[in-house]
């Protein structure tokens, strides 16, 4: 067996690491906070407004599974660094675009930056640490990711409460220097390990599907279900994937190594991960519409409101990395997904007049809840991969993740919208007004005080509460099936099916 060699500036790597990781997380809020502003400064339609988050989006989608087999092929130190530069010079460019089709095509380039760093980065900790470590690490990985979710309505209301809307794209800029010059002197040079052909036809079927499929929900919150654009997209991406995983078997260097799902550690890792994400999509996707909408807070205020997630994850992932290590990830990830349904239960009693005081409570209940679920799981589907498919492997991981996040966001919108229009109150307004109404709970609101009408504020703000009350129980059936599979399915302890140490921690530097 090959004696483990583990590099002494791992730990600071894994910072390197973080301070990279945390520009993702803010520019994934950062940008809902200032689409008010950038419709009036560039003169947006609607459509144009979608397409700042969707252009992100779908290249992410298709970028990840390339960016992983890239890694490997070629290590992941100096891909790191070119993606920080492209992330980084696209933020700028953000800053300063001219029109809505310059900033589209920036915001796209801000997603090719962010394939790269989201597998790369993760893959690395397969590579720097040993299994021992890789827990505590991923909890570190988990941390850095969700941070700047928070963070970004806080800095993007100051910043666009003193300064130019370019100013909320400019705070990536020192974010990624700093980045910079930490990965150039503290992540080591890793070598690739991958030989063969790149697998150019994969590449192609796997962007294309995986964009397609992505659309296609993105598009049925948009449009609707029964709209043959959703039905066509989601249709030929499932088509185009099934291609891709026929030529997959068939090729001699496939881009995606499909006997990992025969492995239980990834194949329930990775599906219990997208499930804890789901969760935390489904709040991240109805709190701020409450705290605006209802309590009437600011962006600035809304950020402040979320930081009780992040509070919840820190505490839960330091209690279960301890419960990990003695009681094994099925006890601590089924604990994790208890607390989760607990929180998400406890939600749906909050009404229109119900303070922020116990929003806090069951909010920091469900980031508790994360903290248990989604680093254990993720180790676990992490620690599957040896190091010659550390980068691809991680790749397929974030895009299920990423996906399986587009799909619930379309489906929680669609429970939302629904419940919403269901109760909201349009009588008596023109037909033009009603459907403006019927957008969205802040729409109705604002048009309530343009027309004086009290009693449509307080209908939207009723009838939104009742749909995010049915958006939270759609919730809390996907934390009871992550309950029953994890109970079900995870190993008793950790390491069960992991690769050797020999396989997975030595490097090159």
């Amino acid at each position: 067996m090959t004696a483990v060699t583990l590099d002494p500036r791992r730990w600071w790597a894994l910072g390197a690491m973080s301070v990279s990781l945390l520009v993702v997380g803010l520019d994934l809020t950062v940008l809902n906070v200032a689409l008010p502003t950038l419709a009036t400064e560039l003169q947006a339609s609607t459509s144009q407004l979608q397409w700042f988050a969707n252009a992100y989006t779908l290249v992410l989608a298709a970028l990840l599974l390339p960016a992983g087999l890239l890694g490997d092929r070629f290590g992941q130190k100096w891909l790191l660094l070119g993606a920080l530069v492209v992330f980084g010079g696209a933020s700028a460019a953000c800053a300063f675009a001219s029109s809505p089709g310059q900033l589209i095509a920036f915001r796209a380039l801000l997603g090719v930056g962010a394939a790269f760093l989201i597998p790369l980065s993760m893959s690395l900790l397969n590579v720097l640490f040993a299994p021992g470590e890789r827990a505590r690490a991923m909890t570190i990985w988990v941390m850095a990711n969700s941070l700047g979710i928070p963070l970004g309505p806080v800095l993007g209301g100051w910043l666009l409460d003193n300064y130019r809307w370019g100013s909320v794209f400019l705070i990536n800029v020192p974010l990624v220097a700093v980045g910079l010059v930490a990965v150039a002197l503290l992540i080591p040079a890793t070598r690739g390990h991958r030989t063969g052909r790149i697998d150019v036809p994969g590449i192609l079927l796997s962007a294309a599907g995986l964009v397609s499929v992505t659309y296609g929900f993105v598009a049925a919150g948009e449009r609707g279900w029964g709209d043959a654009v959703t039905l066509g997209c989601i249709a030929g991406g499932a088509i185009l994937l099934a291609v891709f995983v026929a030529w997959q078997r068939r090729t001699r260097d496939p881009l995606v190594d499909l006997g990992l799902f025969a492995s239980r550690p990834f194949l329930w890792g990775t599906v219990l991960a997208t499930l804890a994400s789901f969760a935390l999509m489904g709040l991240l996707f109805v709190l701020p519409q409450l705290f605006q909408a209802v309590q009437a807070a600011d962006a600035l205020h809304t950020g402040l409101r979320l930081l009780p997630i992040i509070g919840g994850l820190l505490v839960g992932a330091k209690v279960a990395e301890r419960l990990n290590m003695k009681a094994g990830p099925r006890v601590t990830v089924a604990a994790g997904f208890v607390l989760m349904l607990a929180g998400l239960a406890l939600g749906t009693f909050t009404g229109v007049g119900t303070g922020y005081g116990y929003t806090a409570i069951w909010v920091s209940l469900v980031g508790l809840s994360i903290g248990f679920t989604l680093p254990p799981v993720m180790d676990l589907a992490l620690g599957a991969l040896t190091v010659e498919r550390s980068g691809s492997g991680s790749g397929l991981i974030q895009a299920l993740r990423q996906v399986g996040g587009t799909i619930g966001v379309a489906i929680l919108g669609t429970v939302l919208n629904s419940a919403y229009r269901d109760r909201l109150d349009v009588t008596g307004l023109p037909p033009a007004v009603a459907d403006a109404a019927r957008d969205s709970a802040s729409g109705a609101v604002a048009i309530a005080a343009h027309t004086n009408s009290p009693t449509l504020a307080t209908s939207a703000r009723e009838a939104f509460v009742h749909g995010m009350n049915a958006t939270l129980w759609t919730c809390c059936a996907v934390a009871a099936l992550g309950l029953v599979l994890a109970v079900a399915f995870l190993p008793r302890r950790t390491g069960v099916g992991a690769p050797e140490p020999a396989e997975v921690a030595t490097i090159g530097v």
